[in-house]
């Protein structure tokens, strides 16, 4: 299901909207000064309403000649549910971006992005970048059920070889995308470095899984944001026993260095209130949470 704008867009305003499953919504907006500097791995910032909190996406895609960004996510809290309430001609009041360092994406040899759930729209732009480079991609994405997947086609077009996880085994392989890439390995499949895009409890395990095998792992980080430029000190994050901030260190980063049990507390750290704002929005009971989103 989606819909789409005919008329010559307004700056913010959406111009087409997509539903991709039953918990997922995608949001493309006219905004030609980000879709022009935008790169893969970097996000915006946006604020709905004048009474809206901040809410940091990553860019799934951007098209510079439309001048439009897009934007995968599921209603899961209170932000992203009024997001996924906005429809085509709606406008959002302030987007900034992009913000964050873009991916370093170069020649390495073969890569493998590994992307669970939501993560996937942020590692689609990833992948292509990669491929564009020069490298051999190998996906391998995950997801609870075969209903869940997103960008299916666009991340099989980018990758050399594709791999499909799932939890009840409705899709490809049965179990997770960790048990894949523990099986290339063992099968000394080349590897110079893989990129971990999802849950951070994902991100933890692939990172455990390559160290000792001296792989270059990097983790795409989603903490809590505010204002996405350093100064709140929200998206604080520890790396290699040093604070640093992911809106304007990352949200890329050694997965080998990074204090993941310290990431998802803090993650959890405003579940209670997170839930009881959604339930304007949410049915009473519904776990609203938002501690494993990318």
């Amino acid at each position: 299901m989606s819909e789409s704008m005919q008329d010559t867009p307004k700056l913010n305003q959406v111009v087409e909207k997509k539903v991709l499953n039953s918990v997922t919504k995608k949001l493309t907006i006219y905004a030609p000064d980000i879709a022009v500097k935008a790169h893969a791995g970097q996000f915006v910032i946006f604020k709905v309403r004048q009474d809206s909190e901040r809410i940091p996406l990553t860019l799934s895609s951007w098209d510079k000649e439309k001048g439009t960004i897009s934007h995968i996510f599921q209603e899961v809290g209170y932000s992203t549910i009024e997001l996924g309430k906005l429809h085509v001609d709606d406008k959002i009041m302030h987007i900034a971006g992009p913000l964050g360092n873009a991916s370093e994406i170069e020649n390495f040899g073969t890569a493998v992005v590994v992307c669970g759930g939501l993560g996937t729209a942020v590692a689609y732009p990833v992948a292509k970048a990669l491929k564009e480079a020069g490298n051999k991609v190998i996906s391998i994405v995950g997801a609870r059920n075969k209903d869940l997947f997103i960008l299916e086609n666009e991340m099989k077009a980018v990758s050399s070889e594709i791999y499909f996880t799932t939890d009840d085994g409705s899709n490809g392989t049965k179990g997770f995308v960790s048990d894949v890439l523990k099986s290339l390995i063992a099968k000394k499949e080349k590897i110079d470095i893989v990129f971990a895009i999802g849950p951070p409890i994902m991100m933890s395990v692939i990172a455990d899984l390559t160290r000792p095998h001296k792989i270059r792992t990097i983790a795409s980080l989603n903490p809590i944001m505010v204002d996405g430029m350093g100064m709140c000190g929200a998206c604080r994050v520890s790396i290699d026993g040093k604070t640093q901030f992911a809106c304007v260190d990352g949200p890329e980063f050694d997965a080998h260095k990074v204090n993941f049990k310290e990431l998802m507390l803090r993650l959890k750290s405003y579940c209670t209130e997170e839930n009881n704002l959604s339930l304007a929005y949410q049915k009473p009971g519904e776990n609203n949470c938002q501690c494993h989103g990318h």
